[in-house]
């Protein structure tokens, strides 16, 4: 299986280095000073905190050729639009691993919509300059596989593959029967979570003050109770039953942990961030509007992203 992956950030970086490491026929598509960087020294990997680097010489490319197998596509919300047109002239099934609620139908619409898989990378970390500081993993991170699904929700031989694919590079990874419900889900969760954050000035000034967090939980119940299905994973739902003042404690703990430290929540660029939150909020809100039942009602809890 040859493969593109698609976006050479955190998340694009640590796939293709693992890919790569496993045997596989894998390039990393890169652009800029990104580019110069990952042809000079490589993909650059340090576990959390830790000054010991290595670095894995992943092929990069900046003008991808035809031919590729699959294409795994990790960039912001905003910036999907971006890469739809010149994903449209490459061969290869893709995969989108990324913040998305809006469904398969825009991304279909323009590259085909027999080639479009979706998924989330469940890995995270972040940069310190060319270096991706990528997220240990703990107890709570391996109980949540990558999950990856057709927008259909079919279990097909080529979602099986890349499965495979990643499994075999050490990624967890799943099969995902309803993935587009999965996303929503998430963005229910995590627009008001990443808003809260970056009102806040980072996780730990979060993780201060108890009133914004019990008011994020709020909107996060607001947000959960507006989507037409019930919550993907089934475990959210816990974020509906759960006493407030419980999960408050439970997620100001989250805040000030190292996952939290290590998954991009403090990140050096918040205006990048809050770029791909208010584009799922947008998405939350444009879907309610055309959910035919309760449709305003939806619309109006909504609001809230």
């Amino acid at each position: 299986m040859r493969l593109l992956v698609y976006g050479a950030g955190v998340t694009g970086s640590l796939f293709s280095a693992r890919l790569h490491e496993a045997g596989h026929d894998v390039s990393l598509l890169a652009r800029g000073e990104r580019l110069a960087a990952l042809r000079r020294d490589g993909v650059q990997l340090a576990q959390g905190d830790s000054p010991a680097v290595r670095r894995v010489p992943v092929p990069v490319v900046e003008h991808p050729a035809d031919g590729y197998d699959v294409i795994a596509v990790f960039v912001r919300a905003h910036q999907v639009d971006a890469v739809l047109e010149p994903l449209a002239g490459l061969e290869g099934d893709v995969v989108f691993l990324l913040n998305w609620a809006g469904g398969p139908e825009p991304l279909g619409a323009v590259i085909g919509p027999g080639r479009v898989l979706l998924g989330f990378p469940t890995a995270a970390g972040t940069m310190d300059g060319d270096v991706v500081r990528y997220r240990p993993a703990n107890a709570l991170t391996r109980r949540f596989p990558m999950p990856i699904g057709e927008p259909d929700g079919r279990a097909t031989p080529r979602l099986e593959r890349i499965v495979r694919a990643f499994r075999s590079a050490g990624i967890s990874a799943k099969a995902e029967p309803q993935m587009d419900a999965w996303l929503k889900t998430h963005a229910a969760f995590a627009v008001p979570l990443g808003q809260a954050v970056i009102a806040a000035g980072g996780p730990g000034a979060l993780a201060d003050d108890p009133d914004a967090v019990r008011a994020m939980i709020r909107l996060m119940r607001q947000n959960l109770a507006a989507l037409p299905t019930p919550p993907v994973p089934r475990g959210f739902a816990a974020l509906r039953i759960l006493p407030e003042g419980l999960l408050a404690v439970m997620l100001r703990r989250f805040l000030r942990s190292p996952t939290a430290a290590h998954s991009g929540l403090g990140s050096a660029t918040p205006a990048v961030e809050a770029a791909e939150l208010e584009r799922m909020a947008e998405q939350m809100r444009a879907h309610a509007a055309h959910t035919p039942a309760k449709t305003q009602n939806h619309a109006q809890q909504l609001d809230g992203f």
